[in-house]
């Protein structure tokens, strides 16, 4: 890991700051009827093509099946083109829950780093209860100082960051970010139900298995109006808003493929989503449902709030003003 040799206030704004894109980088952030999920879904195994009443029975018990298992263990390549604000490739491994939302996963990639050579190559990022602990390395933590060496491990705590802001209804949709229908597969399973060109694409193998592949598009209108959960965080005003900012940046829709084995689980999962800067590309691939996703907090003493950090950091400038505080380079 590359981390620059940083002192005096500048080079720990500069750290924070780097610390600080890492963190927002992570956080970026339902329910259906059907069949009986645990009676093998008609047409799964077949070769031919589909009908739509077959498609929707084959994705509903896959609906249900993953909702039921509630966790697994996830390798997602995440790609934005070079032309948006932290273009580049993320990738994330580990295991992931979603009732509740937990998560352990270690990243890396170029949107990551971002050209920055105070951001770590690789993070290991845990989120338990809203907050998420994202271990920055032992460089990192030395670059810190303010008496935050040895504190590896930075602690966000959405709930705190919104509280600061001052904004209620930003909490909600903080804290609500990672159960989003992008982190959910059970709940990107319940939205592509809703696409009105969900289709049978043919059989194919991932990682060996063998696999039914269907493709649907929802456009940003369906897209929210499906996506129940934003009913718990926004009002119907500031859904129109939304709405209007997501149709002003170009944005179209969503195209979501999604490859399901012949156990009624989703096994790979990509969502592309198209922008006049490029395609914004994620793809998941998932296994071990219902593998243990316990996480547990780091230990205080190892833990630094990056909330604090930043007032601490504020308090500095304000006592450094036109005194030569940041000479110290």
């Amino acid at each position: 890991m590359t981390v620059v040799s940083v002192c005096g206030d500048k080079g720990r704004k500069r750290v924070a700051g780097a610390v600080l894109a890492t963190a927002l980088l992570c956080t970026g952030a339902v329910a259906c009827q059907g069949s009986d999920g645990g009676k093998k879904t008609k047409g799964a195994g077949s070769g031919e093509t589909q009908s739509r009443s077959q498609v929707t029975e084959v994705i509903t018990a896959a609906y249900k099946k993953t909702s039921a298992a509630k966790s697994a263990k996830v390798e997602m390549t995440m790609s934005m083109p070079s032309k948006m604000d932290g273009g580049g490739t993320m990738k994330m491994s580990g295991v992931m829950g979603w009732d509740p939302t937990v998560m352990d996963m270690t990243m890396t990639g170029s949107a990551l780093t971002a050209g920055d050579p105070d951001a770590p190559e690789k993070v290991r990022m845990l989120w338990r209860d809203n907050v998420m602990y994202m271990d920055m390395g032992e460089a990192a933590a030395k670059g810190m100082g303010m008496g935050m060496d040895g504190k590896r491990w930075m602690k966000m705590d959405l709930n705190a960051i919104a509280e600061q802001a001052g904004d209620p209804k930003l909490a909600k949709q903080m804290t609500g970010g990672l159960d989003s229908m992008n982190q959910d597969p059970a709940q990107q399973l319940a939205l592509l139900l809703d696409s009105p060109n969900l289709k049978h694409v043919g059989s194919a193998k991932v990682d060996g298995v063998q696999t039914q592949r269907y493709k649907g598009r929802l456009t940003v209108k369906e897209m929210m109006e499906s996506n129940e959960g934003l009913d718990d965080v926004l009002s119907k005003s500031e859904r129109d808003e939304l709405f209007k900012g997501i149709e002003k940046s170009g944005i179209k829709g969503y195209d979501t493929e999604v490859w399901v084995n012949e156990d009624d689980y989703p096994v790979r999962m990509d969502i592309d989503v198209k922008s006049p800067e490029g395609t914004m590309k994620t793809s998941q691939k998932f296994s071990d449902y219902g593998a243990a996703a316990k996480v547990t907090a780091p230990p205080a003493k190892e833990t630094f709030d990056l909330m604090e950090m930043f007032k601490e950091l504020g308090e500095l400038g304000k006592d450094g003003a036109g005194s030569g505080a940041d000479s110290g380079f």
